[in-house]
């Protein structure tokens, strides 16, 4: 019987010919990544389970990029418990600020992943690198403790879906949009422990970075983690970024799906997760009666480059709505400095944006950009629980980057094609 790619991804690193859904086992991790928020207990239980060195530092990925620049003295401990960690173990993948940027656009970026590679993080949308045909999953805290122990983490193999798009992808309409969608149509358990395949000639046509703001998401939807079959523009993507080339794996004909959804994105419109989960989706051209306070465009979902361009698209020559604080965050030092070189920069700033240094901050409620009581914001992140960017009372709608620059403008939620 044929394998899909995360059961011959999961098969070749555990040593096994094949492997079936629902069966343990221990696989070698090519890369295990903490960031400043959920290394530092990582390294508690390390130093419980009385281990002195990691099994391989050259597997490991230590990144500062939640609560940096540090917030508060809370913060700056945690990145120094890390910092002296990299230096004890002899990690040399290790990210400080202003080297640094957010993890899961930092890793492709960098070329520390590739086709074919088995990767965790302790951070649930480490899902994000199966755009480059990568198995990649969140953990917590404490198996990431034990993979750097031995290499390798436990695992049960998961079940895949099959999510087949097909039709033109309308203007305005993005991977943010098809993802979105996904999730309203099958729940924010709809995937749960499953592995999601995203195909179909809409998926073909996809720029990488639209497949990695998909694959970022599959968490939202339960999934244990989100898989394209690697293409020519994966190569094309890892060309120049030093990393190896990886495996180019695809599901076999045979392969056997928990089941098939399809999609048909042709009448599609941009699609806006409403308060306060992400399988609360709505088209844009219903919510223009919200009224907004903040808008943030950035994060591990859409902090690239393309994204920054798409945002300037809309915002140029234009400002921000007079009550409404607008938030720019490029996702790495790479992506700030190429988003000033082309002038992105003076468009946001024109528009009376504030442009930030790479940080997650906003995101998760950290800093940055925290929403008060009562307050309202649109968001190109990937949550939108109750209290996930601030107070309890607050609400975030998700949305992608050129509906989140066009209610800036408008100072509601609001089509591109209006403003």
């Amino acid at each position: 019987m044929g394998m899909t790619i995360t059961e011959k991804i999961i098969a070749a690193h555990c040593g096994a010919e094949s492997v079936a859904p629902g069966q343990y086992v221990l696989a070698e991790c090519d890369l295990m990544m903490g960031h400043d928020v959920t290394a530092p207990p990582a390294i508690k239980v390390f130093r419980q389970i009385g281990m002195d060195k990691v099994a391989d530092p050259d597997r490991l990925v230590l990144i500062n990029d939640h609560f940096v620049p540090n917030r508060d003295v809370p913060s700056a401990e945690q990145a120094k418990a890390m910092r002296e960690f990299a230096a004890e173990q002899g990690v040399k993948k290790y990210f400080e600020v202003g080297r640094s940027g957010v993890c899961h656009v930092l890793l492709p970026e960098q070329g520390l992943v590739a086709p074919g590679d088995l990767v965790i993080g302790a951070d649930s949308h480490t899902c994000t690198y199966g755009a480059l045909g990568v198995f990649s999953t969140g953990v917590g805290s404490t198996d990431l403790a034990a993979a750097w122990a031995t290499g390798r983490i436990w695992l049960k193999v998961p079940p895949t879906i099959r999510f087949e798009y097909s039709g033109k992808m309308p203007a305005w309409v993005y991977g943010k949009d098809l993802i979105l969608e996904t999730i309203g149509r099958i729940g924010v358990e709809g995937a749960r422990y499953k592995s999601m395949e995203f195909c179909g000639d809409t998926v073909k046509a996809l720029s990488i970075y639209d497949r990695f703001t998909m694959a970022n998401m599959a968490i939202e939807a339960g999934g244990k983690n989100g898989i394209f079959e690697p293409d020519d523009k994966v190569r094309e993507f890892l060309t120049g970024r030093g990393g190896k080339q990886g495996l180019y794996l695809s599901s076999d004909e045979d392969a056997v799906f928990e089941n098939t959804i399809s999609i048909d994105v042709s009448e599609l419109q941009p699609v806006v997760a409403c308060p306060s989960l992400p399988d609360n989706t709505r088209p844009v051209s219903e919510l223009s009666d919200v009224a907004i306070d903040q808008v943030v465009i950035g994060s591990c979902t859409n902090g690239w480059l393309d994204d920054l361009r798409l945002a300037a698209r809309v915002l140029k020559g234009k400002k921000a709505h007079p009550g409404v604080r607008l938030i720019i965050i490029p996702a790495t030092q790479d992506i700030w400095k190429a988003a000033m070189k082309e002038g992105l920069f003076e468009i946001f700033v024109d528009a009376q944006a504030a442009v930030s240094t790479p940080t997650c901050g906003p995101c998760l409620g950290g800093h940055m950009g925290i929403l008060a009581k009562g307050e309202v914001a649109v968001s190109t992140t990937n949550r939108n629980f109750v209290g996930r960017m601030g107070h309890p009372e607050s609400q975030v709608y998700l949305a992608n980057p050129a509906v989140a620059a066009a209610s800036a403008i408008a100072g509601h939620i609001e089509h591109p094609d209006n403003v």
